[in-house]
């Protein structure tokens, strides 16, 4: 999240220059419009306290006025207070929508960029930092054969099956057996020994499932729900309604475009009591034909006001477009209008951890940590899952895009002017275990085009794979300053202070455990298909030293 005031007063365009870098359409009318609803949610505000303090005053002036028996005066003085009701309820109203539609806006911005991140559109504008170790030094590198990748070297061991996983859940799933299943086991626990007795970070075991706040406070929601399992727990018998009855997405379609031409021929304006008004008076159930065929009027209501609120939450975010162009309506996503769905807005909702990030960087929101305890550096080996919702056609051989995968996390909570040192601190962290097991990598510094959402700078480690002849990421490194802990009001105090600021927040992989598998046959291999064992796992893998063939 962005700080409110440092946009107002942003005399040099530090917010247009950096959200145009880093790819914001239409930057410009964005700002535009954060700053006007900024002086409206200011102007309510205003003038619902005036209007408040006013109601103040002359109550205490009634009060008076009936103890000096002045009933004439009193009288009037009621009045008064009873037309500043509207007044403050007018306001507060304003205050209320003028509040949403900003916080909707900035919570859908990205970071700005560090001073020192390089500017380009997208992974072609990287710059690559640095490399280390010849490619020519692991096994792989003295084959006289063309390198063969990890899906043939797998399946030939026997240990790599991803045709069972496809039939219990599908592509991009893998069944991994014996000494394979020993050796990505073996890599999660090195990966935490190193980052625990060498690197100073503390294990933690965290949840996997976390709710929407967590999910805001990383910048996974709102903007990329699409990329995330969601797990729905309660009332759920509604979802068993989803096989009887089949709501038409054109019927939800028809009735939004009825609220919105409601509201632009009688109102002609889009804002709180407008969309109200509308709700009354379109009826839902005018356009929800199968509505009788459900047979629990409990879970009708329900659905109705589900699609209410997801309507009036539709508005609410396109509310500057809408006022610009009523004529021409935002893409609304019809998939989500189905039944299986309302569970999603009615009842508790649960996220799987896309990465341990989400649940290492919760640990401090919405409290005040002491900053004699920082550094604090965190680290949790995890499943992680994602539906890998913009890779579509993307790696869909083998285990590099899989959409649950092991992961051992790096986060660091620190205070502003130690981020850029726990930055380094982190990218050596990582960088340590690929030459611990003496994979060849290299560094890029990603460009403002090609960052993550909550990054204003990153670090990327990409390892050597033989078969593809090209480096591939194994560990992305960001620090995110003070983002995420505006997003999730964390904050740190010095002793003996009353005041408190915001943390910067770090994260990482040290590293991918299934990369880094992946990364090992290849490197590894020799002409015979057996995989070398790297020196360091071999004591988690009681003392083999290859796999395949005769140990």
């Amino acid at each position: 999240m962005h700080d409110i005031k440092a946009i107002r007063d942003d005399e040099d365009g530090r917010y247009l220059r950096g959200w145009t870098s880093r790819g914001v359409k239409d930057a410009g009318a964005q700002l535009q419009a954060i700053l006007k609803l900024d002086a409206e949610l200011r102007a309510a505000q205003t003038s619902f306290q005036a209007a408040q303090a006013r109601r103040n005053e002359l109550s205490k002036q009634i009060g008076q006025a009936k103890a000096q028996k002045d009933e004439a005066r009193a009288q009037a003085l009621m009045a008064e207070v009873e037309g500043l009701k509207a007044e403050i309820d007018r306001s507060y109203a304003a205050e209320g929508e003028a509040g949403a539609q900003l916080k909707a806006l900035l919570a859908g911005l990205p970071n700005l960029p560090a001073d020192d991140t390089p500017v380009g559109a997208d992974e072609a504008d990287n710059v690559e930092v640095s490399r280390w170790s010849d490619r020519a030094a692991v096994p792989a590198g003295r084959l006289n054969a063309t390198p063969r990748d990890h899906v043939d070297l797998g399946a030939a061991l026997g240990m790599m099956d991803f045709e069972a996983a496809a039939k219990m859940s599908g592509a991009r799933f893998v069944v991994l057996k014996s000494r394979l299943a020993r050796l990505e086991r073996a890599l999660g626990q090195f990966m935490l020994d190193q980052q625990t007795t060498k690197n100073g970070y503390l294990e933690v075991s965290p949840p996997l499932l976390v709710n929407d706040d967590a999910m805001f406070g990383t910048g996974q929601l709102p903007k990329f729900a699409e990329d995330l399992f969601s797990g729905l727990f309660g009332l759920g018998s509604i979802a068993r309604y989803g096989e009887r009855v089949s709501l038409e997405s054109r019927c939800f379609w028809e009735y939004f475009v009825s609220v919105v031409e409601s509201i632009r021929n009688v109102e002609g304006e889009f804002n709180e009591e407008s969309i109200g008004a509308a709700f009354a008076r379109v009826d839902v159930k005018d356009y929800i034909r199968p509505m009788a065929d459900v047979g629990d009027l409990g879970l009708a209501r329900q659905f109705q006001e589900y699609t209410r609120r997801s309507i009036r939450e539709y508005i609410r975010q396109n509310i500057v477009l809408l006022r610009a162009n009523l004529s021409s309506l935002p893409p609304l996503d019809l998939g989500r209008f189905t039944l299986e769905n309302v569970q999603q807005d009615i009842t508790e909702r649960l996220w799987l951890i896309p990465t341990a990030e989400v649940s290492l960087t919760n640990l401090v929101r919405e409290a005040v940590t002491d900053e004699a305890a920082l550094p604090l550096r965190l680290t949790a080996l995890t499943p992680c899952f994602r539906s890998e919702a913009g890779a579509s056609g993307r790696d869909t051989r083998g285990m590099i895009r899989q959409h649950q995968f092991w992961k051992c996390e790096l986060v660091c909570i620190a205070a502003p002017e130690a981020s850029e040192a726990e930055h380094a601190h982190m990218v050596a962290s990582a960088q340590g275990i690929l030459e611990a097991l003496g994979l060849p990598y290299r560094t890029m510094a990603l460009c403002t085009g090609d960052m993550g959402f909550t990054a204003k700078k990153t670090f990327d480690l990409e390892v050597w794979l033989p078969s593809q002849n090209t480096y591939r990421e194994i560990s992305s490194i960001s620090n995110c300053g003070d983002f995420q802990a505006r997003r999730m009001d964390a904050r740190i105090r010095k002793a003996g202070e009353k005041g408190t600021r915001f943390p910067h927040t770090l994260n990482g992989s040290g590293l991918a455990v299934g990369r880094t598998l992946v990364a090992i046959l290849e490197n590894y291999q020799d002409e015979g298909g057996r995989i070398a064992i790297p020196t360091v796992l071999q004591p988690y893998m009681d003392g083999a030293t290859h796999i395949g063939g005769a140990q």
